[in-house]
């Protein structure tokens, strides 16, 4: 992934739930108390770029337990809650995954590297490999064939999130690509 990857940035930008472990002036703004502290124990949702580091870093290099608390304590997102994983489990093809988040995997692949959930990891390797078979099909029927229908092929579209939209335009244009290839070498 590089420094300016579009998809890096809107993924670091998703809000991600956090409850402050401690009391901090100057913030009661980001609950709507701007002239009152942030109180320890109210949740808000953080930008996951600034939520990850505030979760990770302790108070103070102190062996106390109390200071080396974090400054936040991080929950997963909305999109990848016990519904959300339970819906996957289920039929993971039933589940439009835009509608959770444009990133649901760069989102997931991040939230990982914080939690240690190998559930959440098996699902999500699990979601991706089966809508795979089903974004290669539609690749390769795109435009090819009338039998898809008008219309299905963007309904297909909408509830992918990028890095299928991403399978799917590397899948079609290796189809087109090879159908190009085979109908050089019929006229030679």
């Amino acid at each position: 992934m590089s420094y300016y990857d579009i998809d890096a940035i809107l993924t670091d930008a998703e809000k991600v739930p956090c409850k402050f472990e401690l009391d901090v002036p100057e913030l009661g703004y980001l609950d709507n108390n701007p002239s009152q502290p942030l109180k320890a124990g109210t949740s808000i949702g953080l930008p996951l770029w600034l939520a990850e580091p505030l979760a990770l870093t302790s108070r103070s290099t102190s062996s106390s337990e109390e200071d080396s608390k974090s400054f936040v304590s991080l929950d997963l997102p909305p999109s990848l809650s016990n519904e959300v994983m339970s819906a996957l489990k289920a039929d993971p093809r039933a589940v439009p995954l835009r509608d959770q988040s444009h990133n649901f995997y760069g989102l997931g692949t991040r939230m990982l590297d914080v939690f240690e959930e190998r559930e959440i990891c098996a699902i999500l390797r699990r979601t991706f490999v089966t809508r795979a078979a089903d974004i290669a099909l539609h690749a390769r029927k795109a435009g090819a064939t009338e039998d898809m229908g008008v219309g299905t092929g963007e309904d297909f579209l909408r509830g992918l999130e990028e890095w299928e939209r991403m399978l799917f335009r590397k899948a079609h244009e290796g189809t087109k690509g090879s159908k190009e290839w085979m109908e050089g070498i019929k006229k030679h």
